[in-house]
């Protein structure tokens, strides 16, 4: 079987003053483009059966503004994670689950798109490579159950910028 793996970062956010960087709000910017990439994901991918999200105020307001209400997990550990923490946390992820969402951050979903894609030459991963902007949708197709994800696991078969 073939399951659906989308990694979206999160919308432009803003720089208010005194607030934590884990607090900050999105822009107006992060918003409509955030808005964007949900209807994108629903235009072009399966239906989505659940989220995996930092727990980052920028990534939540991502989510609810690219309108994805499906059963949610909120992780700390995707807020300042390491690729090797996104995949543990997909592996998780219960074999019922056919498309994954993953809502996170820079550097991070970039070195982890790149760490599973079997293919580092197409045009989506160069796009990448170079840079992974905010409100940026990367989508995998994952041979296998979750569990058996690893390194080359997965076909990088399209990279988005809603704008």
């Amino acid at each position: 079987m073939t399951r659906t793996l989308i990694l979206l970062r999160h919308g432009k956010s803003a720089y208010p003053d005194d607030v934590a960087d884990h607090d900050r709000p999105l822009a107006p910017r992060g918003r409509r483009e955030a808005g964007l990439a949900g209807r994108w994901l629903r235009a072009h991918q399966p239906p989505i059966d659940a989220v995996l999200c930092s727990s980052a105020t920028r990534a939540r307001k991502t989510l609810a503004e690219a309108a994805v209400e499906v059963p949610t997990t909120f992780l700390d550990d995707l807020y300042e994670a390491t690729p090797g923490k996104i995949v543990d946390a997909i592996r998780r992820v219960p074999d019922a689950v056919s498309t994954l969402l993953v809502v996170g951050h820079e550097p991070v979903l970039s070195a982890t798109t790149l760490l599973l894609s079997d293919d580092h030459d197409s045009d989506a991963a160069r796009q990448i490579i170079e840079k992974f902007p905010t409100s940026a949708v990367a989508v995998l197709a994952v041979r296998g159950p979750w569990q058996d994800l690893g390194p080359r696991g997965a076909a990088l078969v399209d990279f988005h910028i809603p704008r």
